[in-house]
């Protein structure tokens, strides 16, 4: 399998994808290809000491800013490194694409140039978060900030196709993201959901309260985007602030500081636990490609997780199965008209 990685994407960039692609390319997961300026990806490469033998450079000279127009990647910014990458996979160049670049264009630009799956209204970003219980996913984490009920059963639908094939989740449980447990909370958007859902060929357990996604309340945790994002965003807040609040705990007072010896391995597993840069990224969901968001400052390790998640995709045929999940829940529909 060969994968476009968006060289140039994120605020570490080029030196930590590079470095990824050059650490994968030796494990001989997939074959890798770099997409940006060729030149400063070789200079990047020679002062880093990186081999880049066996990795291709396709040369894109330039790189959207995360504050230009999503749309301007297929205009202004249709030569840039995130472009450049997608085209790759639309035309069967690649496999895959990675990017830590900007979110909006990279939805944009997924949409448009990879295609949407047949039959799906909205990509997701779907991110895996870690759980008392291990794993669930959260979407829609911000590609779509309006939303319509059919497009956060679908959501569910892409969600726990992924949790399955991906993470090995056997019938993964669906749950709607409120402000509260019972059928009647929320606005008209989650009232309508729910009933929705109910109907769904998923296994729907009901609305769940935030609180409680960290909990394991359910594998898969729908939500439109704007609500999924600030979920997301708080949840990455809580930890990195718990564990910058126990850091201070520990080394406090000498005593506090032997306790923190005691508990030293149990804490690392810990932070090894939360660490988001363990699950590689967020899938781009619905999707005819896989396309992966990489955190915007992630180091080379998370490159390498995500490279790790989307050949899982590719290998288990993630696309295709939705597919084939979106088009019988199509015909469904139709039978119940």
């Amino acid at each position: 399998m060969r994968i476009a990685i968006d060289i140039f994407g994120g605020d570490n960039a080029p030196l930590e994808p590079l470095k990824a692609c050059v650490q994968a390319q030796r494990s001989g997961v997939a074959e890798l290809v770099a997409v940006g300026d060729e030149e400063k990806i070789k200079k990047t490469a020679e002062d880093a000491g990186l081999d880049l033998t066996g990795i291709e450079i396709v040369h894109a000279p330039a790189v959207i800013p995360v504050e230009a127009n999503p749309t301007d990647i297929t205009k202004k910014y249709s030569d840039s490194s995130m472009a450049v990458a997608l085209k790759l996979v639309a035309e069967g160049k690649a496999d895959a694409a990675l990017s830590a670049g900007s979110t909006g264009a990279l939805v944009v630009g997924a949409t448009l140039i990879v295609k949407r799956i047949r039959g799906v209204r909205r990509a997701a970003f779907a991110p895996v978060v870690p759980t008392r219980k291990g794993k669930s996913m959260v979407l829609d984490v911000g590609a779509n900030v309006d939303c319509r009920p059919e497009m956060l059963v679908q959501f569910a639908l892409l969600g726990s196709v992924y949790m399955e094939k991906v993470l090995g989740v056997k019938r993964p449980t669906v749950g709607l993201i409120n402000i509260g447990s019972e059928e009647t909370k929320g606005q008209a958007l989650q009232a309508e959901t729910y009933q929705l859902l109910k109907k769904a060929p998923l296994n729907f357990i009901g609305n769940v309260e935030p609180r409680y996604i960290l909990e394991g309340a359910c594998d898969v945790a729908v939500a439109d985007g704007f609500t999924g994002n600030i979920v997301i965003k708080t949840i990455e807040g809580t930890v990195g602030s718990l564990f910058g609040e126990l850091k201070e705990v520990f080394y406090r007072t000498p005593v506090s500081k032997v306790a923190a010896m005691v508990l030293k391995k149990g804490l690392k597993r810990l932070k090894h636990k939360m660490d988001y840069a363990e699950y590689g990224g967020s899938a781009l969901l619905g999707i005819s490609k896989p396309v992966v968001k990489v955190h915007g400052d992630s180091k080379a390790k998370t490159f390498l997780r995500a490279i790790d998640q989307a050949v899982k995709m590719h290998e288990m045929n993630v696309v295709g199965v939705m597919t084939e999940a979106v088009k019988a829940a199509k015909s469904s529909e139709n039978d119940g008209e």
